[in-house]
């Protein structure tokens, strides 16, 4: 997936500068100095030097994943993705300063408009990522000391510019499981700890009642926006666009819907 990110900003770069004929390099090398004494031509390079998670995006649960799918009675969940950000250094090299600050300004200023990637540039995968695909430039988080990372690339120190993607990474798998229909809630008074039984003379029973609205066969497909109701005691619900509704609470006994 990281392969297509890179593929991802070069169709950026030359749809923004733009670049026509490939009159500019683009490549994601790490830019070691016997590399750059290959360069023949102006060249953007992007080296992918760091990749690791964002915390602050971190979220440890489960996402109902049906797309429509309520075949069998069952719902399909999966877990939520790792949200990891990919840091890349921007450099530019040319024959003369001037021309390097020239094409360093163009490419800034094409990256700058777009915190989003646009889904028409997306490539491969990326297509159907579950998030946007969010870019921030010249932030300060990394790269604090530029001497240090041009020392251990065994290169002389240029001006370089961080920008960082966050991507969404998915090592789950989906599982499925039945739809719950019904909950059911009991509640009563304890004599001491929670641990020992509860006092059967303050046991209260309460009940939820809840399904899916489909239509006929052979389409049976979920009806949104249908209302249902207990009769004769005001609850009432409406379905979601998945043709689910939750009725409750109430005492057990024999409703009619």
């Amino acid at each position: 997936m990281i392969h297509e990110l890179d593929e991802t900003i070069r169709q950026l770069i030359i749809a923004e500068l733009p670049i026509k004929n490939g009159e500019i390099e683009i490549s994601f090398d790490q830019p070691k100095r016997e590399w750059s004494s290959r360069i023949t031509r102006p060249t953007l390079n992007l080296f992918l030097y760091d990749v690791r998670e964002n915390p602050t995006l971190r979220q440890h649960g489960w996402e109902v994943a049906d797309n429509g799918r309520l075949a069998n009675n069952e719902t399909h969940l999966k877990r939520t993705p790792f949200r990891v950000d990919c840091f890349y250094m921007l450099t530019v090299w040319a024959a003369e300063p001037e021309d390097e600050h020239r094409l360093l300004t163009r490419t800034m200023l094409a990256l700058f408009r777009h915190p989003i990637i646009p889904e028409q540039l997306l490539h491969g995968s990326l297509k159907r990522q579950p998030f946007e695909l969010r870019t921030r430039l010249a932030s300060h988080d990394r790269l604090t000391n530029p001497a240090e990372v041009w020392a251990s690339l065994d290169n002389e120190m240029r001006p370089a510019v961080s920008y960082i993607l966050t991507l969404a990474l998915d090592p789950w798998v989906e599982i499925t499981s039945p739809i719950v229909q019904t909950l059911t809630f009991r509640m009563g008074q304890a004599a001491s700890l929670p641990r020992q039984h509860r006092l059967g003379s303050q046991e209260v029973d309460m009940t939820y009642i809840g399904g899916t609205v489909m239509s006929k066969p052979p389409e049976s497909k979920p009806l949104a926006g249908v209302d249902i109701a207990i009769k004769g005691t005001g609850i009432f619900d409406r379905t979601d666009e998945r043709g689910r509704f939750t009725l409750g609470s109430m005492p057990p006994g024999e409703y009619t819907l």
